[in-house]
């Protein structure tokens, strides 16, 4: 260990009880309107973030510009011979807060379609890359290439009127979300499946021409429009949402935003939650030697896991008081297309089990599913096992909210973000009168 790393490490060591006394003994105390346990609590809950796009209702789960998940599944113009929404209606309803016409959506298709062709470059990039790389980092690293071609850093080079910057905005993102469902399944075929390339067709809408790139029959086209609409947004203060608004914030573009987003939603403790549930539904099932559990045996397992001082995880919402509409939404498609699927017969049973035990634990006061209970189990069904390359379908939906929360911030006008930092020495005389 380096000086400099063994200095910080005693500096850290020496800092945390200040910190940890600060939060347990003190954190009802208001800095300003703030409590000292939100300023060292990561800003949780503060509300200093405005975004129309949507909401998370306690109690609804996600508003989607003020509708339900149910509403806006039902409501949207859907895919003929499809079950669910064309996703560029969604991303209509995002940006507008209107639900489109058919005709809409078929303008917004055809939008895509002109500007869809990637850039070989882009390819070059990838190909240049270790095969091994994470297909997170080749993701963001060929969307931040982009900025080659960036509609807004021309513009501004030029002299740009701030009221026109979302129109520069708009352009880029419409240019960015045509395209990144072409990155992502390449970089899938390339990686995992010796680089056998599936070109785009285009006549094929948002969802169906991704499940066509990877190579995934029907209904996977299903599973992608509802996957990308349902991982679209989850109000700002989440870390991907966040990052992207805060860097659009200084007028990076949207190449560099998205890129960031991705860098973000990376992060164990942001995008990879599906993939731990799904991690950990396997080793139920190992330990269990592949069998089927009755009730019973699922109710033991349960109570055994919790009184061992273990989690179960997909459980629990730090905002939600029923179960999230997003698990709901893929549950019921489960139980259409893949009610006998092993992996989810184990979902299905925890779905039952888990609330009433955590209840009965008296220790969560959300015991419902979320959204990472299910998304996994349906991937891993359809084909996509590779477990690190469920970020970038997560990433694929995320665009489309954060694309359309950055327009808008530049539409209204909003300045760059730089909120206040304080030191604990600063805290301490506030919470407890200690001197600096």
């Amino acid at each position: 260990m380096s000086s400099l790393k063994k200095k910080l490490e005693e500096k850290i060591l020496q800092h945390r009880p200040r910190t940890e006394r600060l939060v347990k003994e003190y954190g009802d105390v208001k800095v300003d309107e703030v409590k000292i346990s939100q300023v060292i609590g990561g800003m949780r809950g503060i509300k200093c973030l405005v975004t129309d796009i949507s909401y998370l209702d306690p109690f609804e789960g996600i508003r989607f510009r003020g509708y339900t998940i149910p509403e806006v599944l039902e409501k949207l113009p859907k895919v003929p011979g499809a079950e669910m929404p064309y996703v560029e209606g969604f991303l209509y309803l995002l940006l507008t807060g209107d639900i489109p016409t058919m005709q809409e959506v078929e303008e917004v298709h055809k939008e895509f379609n002109a500007r869809k062709k990637v850039p070989q470059y882009v390819f070059d990039i990838l190909h240049a890359m270790p095969k091994d790389s994470h297909p997170m980092t080749m993701f963001a690293t060929a969307i931040m290439s982009m900025h080659l071609d960036s509609v807004f850093d021309k513009e501004y080079r030029k002299g740009i009127q701030k009221a026109d910057y979302w129109s520069a905005y708009y352009e880029d993102a419409m240019n960015l979300l045509a395209k990144i469902p072409e990155i992502a399944a390449h970089i899938y075929r390339w990686k995992y499946k010796d680089g056998d390339i599936i070109p785009s067709d285009p006549d094929l809408d948002m969802g169906g021409n991704f499940a066509h790139m990877m190579g995934i029959g029907r209904p996977y086209d299903d599973v992608a429009r509802l996957y990308f609409i349902l991982h679209s947004d989850h109000e700002s203060g989440n870390v991907s949402a966040h990052t992207g608004h805060l860097v659009a914030s200084a007028l990076s573009d949207i190449y560099y935003s998205i890129s960031a987003m991705l860098n973000g939603l990376a992060g164990p403790l942001h995008g990879l939650a599906n993939e731990e549930v799904l991690r950990w539904l396997q080793g139920v099932m190992d330990s269990m030697g592949g069998k089927i559990p009755t009730e019973e045996e699922m109710k033991k397992f349960v109570w055994d896991t919790l009184e061992s001082g273990k989690v179960v995880p997909g459980f629990g919402h730090a905002v939600l008081r029923k179960t999230d509409p997003r698990y709901m939404a893929q549950r019921e498609f489960c139980l259409k297309h893949l009610p006998d699927d092993p992996i989810f017969k184990y979902v299905d049973l925890l779905f039952k089990v888990v609330p009433p035990i955590l209840l009965e634990q008296g220790k969560a006061k959300n015991p419902w599913p979320n959204v990472d209970a299910q998304s996994g189990v349906i991937q891993w069904h359809y084909g996509v096992r590779e477990y690190e390359f469920y970020t970038v379908l997560f990433g694929i939906g995320r665009a489309l909210g954060v694309c359309s929360n950055i327009i808008w911030a530049r539409g209204l006008g909003y300045p760059i973000e730089r909120p206040k930092s304080v030191t604990t020495d600063m805290l301490e005389e506030i919470a407890f009168g200690k001197k600096s």
